[in-house]
């Protein structure tokens, strides 16, 4: 089950949601109980693994071929 992070407007503490994706975007009360809350935008996943540089090292991109 996906975590969604949110941040209390009121006492400004940030706290973790466990729920399903079709519950997202529902609103979830802060652990003091405060409503005032908004879901932060998580960057976990975003971007996947670094590419290799290209250009060296190897020998059809290090100019050891021909």
């Amino acid at each position: 089950m996906p975590m969604y992070e949110f941040r209390c407007r009121s006492c400004e503490s940030t706290f973790e949601v466990n729920r399903p994706m079709s519950a997202s975007s529902e609103p979830a009360p802060c652990p003091a109980g405060h409503d005032d809350t908004v879901k932060l935008l998580s960057m976990a996943g975003i971007g996947g693994t670094a590419a290799a540089p290209s250009g060296g090292g190897g020998c059809c991109g290090g100019g050891c071929c021909g």
